[in-house]
């Protein structure tokens, strides 16, 4: 037989044996230490028991602290302490891991993650990457939200499930991890990604980009921490939202963001207004657009009717001019009689100026003018014929024969000259006197009242043939004689014959002057020619 053959003298140990063996070592060896580190993340259970890490730029060891060694501290632990804690090692049988079991901590300072964000976040804020006037307003309702988030978490299943609620948008999502070495990385070429998109392209560009990532310690957070990731949210044309972590988590990327929202569910919140409210409200606005409308209509109704009240009825409006109306109207009648009289004997009175013995006697007169002024200019001319003739003698012995005779031509074709404008202004005279005479006569017959007749007039003169005017005049005549436009006609008798209209050549009756001229009606009241 082989001499290594056979059974192992080694002896053998079970699982709870050796792991009750390493709790022993280590806790007999480690008993009593005390450890300084930086605390990650902090839970608290629902028994009150604490957990949390203890770390350094290196490792981590986990720290517990039971229900009632926590309520002896006098300073919690909180994320990014630096703390000094007293404890004992001990182990942890069923996960294969050995902690610390925390009895007291102690603040040491600044931990030195939280010291090293500290002095990005001044140096990022000194070159203005977080100013206020570099933040963009967010559009009320975008068409395209872009999500720059991980697709195995519950973070992209709570945003879709709430902008469903509260008002659907079509949705892009550029999927990243959200911790790790990667995450810097692939976050910003997310945000830049969704800004070099082409708007109206074939994958329209988002109106605003939502990055997001559910809670966690500041080491899971940490890539939102980065210099990359917090140049390309302050680089980003389009509006962003920074949702990372919970309300109490901090990164960089919110002081960069336009909008920082506590968690991704407030993201979408903030990204989209919620439908039903905005149908609400514009239902409302609608119902109080109809109310004031209506109000409106009514007021001003009531408005309209108050005044109506005190404005007067037509009737009263109506009743003064009518009266006025009827007393004209009454009064009218007589105003034109009235006025016809008046006009009637103006006209007499004009006509009785234009007696045609006086018209020929204005003409006689002026004819014997002319034919004396005639009778003068003759004398006048032969004497001033002879007189040049006798210059002519005179001067005849001083001239010679043919210029005497072109002197002689000359004056006499002056006398001609001038006896031609002579006879030519005498008669210009005698045609203007003729006109004038024709005018007056045209005249006489507008004014005269047979024209009036033809508009169905009468003249009513009496016995003697005066002119009646008066009602009483008539009723003590003895006999009426009434004038129409075509004949004359006595009360209580025919017809007599109709007198002739006047024209230039014969109207009016003559007076003694005239002693050639006869009557047309077989009365005294004819009148024959002028001449």
């Amino acid at each position: 037989m082989d001499l290594f053959e056979g059974p192992d003298n080694t002896p053998e140990f079970s699982v709870s044996e050796i792991s009750g063996a390493v709790k022993r070592v280590i806790e007999g060896e480690f008993s009593h230490v005390r450890v300084r580190g930086e605390v990650g993340r902090v839970v608290i259970a629902r028994t009150g028991h604490m957990y949390f890490d203890l770390k350094d730029d290196r490792s981590v060891i986990a720290c517990v602290s039971w229900k009632g060694q926590v309520s002896k501290f006098q300073h919690r632990p909180e994320e990014g302490m630096e703390v000094i804690v007293t404890g004992r090692m001990t182990t942890f049988g069923p996960q294969s891991k050995y902690q610390l079991n925390v009895e007291a901590v102690e603040p040491a300072g600044a931990g030195a993650l939280m010291a090293m964000l500290e002095k990005r976040r001044k140096a990022l804020e000194a070159e203005g990457l977080f100013a206020p006037e570099r933040k963009r307003p967010l559009p009320w309702l975008p068409e395209v939200i872009g999500v720059v988030t991980s697709l195995q978490g519950a973070v992209i299943r709570d945003i879709l499930h709430r902008l469903r609620d509260r008002f659907p948008r079509k949705v892009l999502i550029w999927p990243v991890a959200v911790q790790g070495q990667a995450c810097a990385a692939e976050v910003a070429r997310g945000i830049e990604g969704f800004n070099r998109m082409t708007p109206g392209g074939a994958l329209p560009r988002p109106d605003v980009i939502i990055v997001a990532r559910g809670g966690g310690s500041i080491e899971d957070l940490w890539g939102f921490n980065e210099e990359i990731v917090v140049r390309a949210a302050a680089a980003s044309q389009i509006p962003l939202i920074s949702a990372v972590g919970h309300e109490t988590d901090t990164t960089l990327i919110d002081h960069a963001a336009d909008r920082r929202a506590p968690t991704p569910t407030a993201a979408a919140e903030i990204a989209v207004p919620v439908r039903a409210e905005l149908l609400a409200w514009l239902a409302d606005q609608e119902a109080r657009l109809i109310r004031g409308g209506t109000q409106a209509l009514v007021l001003r109704g009531q408005r309209l009717r108050d005044l109506s009240r005190g404005l007067p009825r037509v009737e009263s409006l109506l009743e003064g001019p009518r009266q006025r109306l009827d007393v004209w109207s009454d009064r009218l009648p007589n105003a034109l009689h009235r006025g016809v009289q008046l006009r009637r004997v103006a006209l007499s009175e004009a006509s009785g100026t234009l007696r045609p013995a006086l018209l020929r006697r204005l003409i006689e007169g002026e004819r014997r003018r002319l034919e004396q002024g005639g009778s003068r200019i003759t004398p006048a001319l032969t004497r001033a014929v002879a007189q040049k003739r006798e210059a002519y003698g005179r001067r005849a012995d001083r001239l010679r024969p043919q210029a005497l005779q072109a002197e002689i031509a000359r004056h006499a074709r002056d006398l001609d000259r001038l006896g031609r404008r002579l006879s030519d202004a005498g008669e210009r005279q005698i045609k203007g006197l003729s006109d004038r005479l024709d005018a007056l006569d045209r005249l006489r017959l507008t004014l005269g009242y047979e024209a009036t007749l033809e508009r169905g007039y009468a003249v009513v003169r009496d016995g003697a043939g005066a002119v009646l005017t008066r009602k009483a005049e008539a009723e003590a005549a003895t006999g009426l004689e009434i004038q129409f436009a075509d004949g004359t006609m006595k009360i209580g008798g025919g017809t007599a014959p109709r007198r002739a209209k006047a024209s230039p050549a014969a109207s009016k009756p003559a007076d003694d002057n005239g002693p050639n001229d006869k009557g047309t009606d077989g009365g005294s009241g004819g009148q024959g020619s002028l001449f």
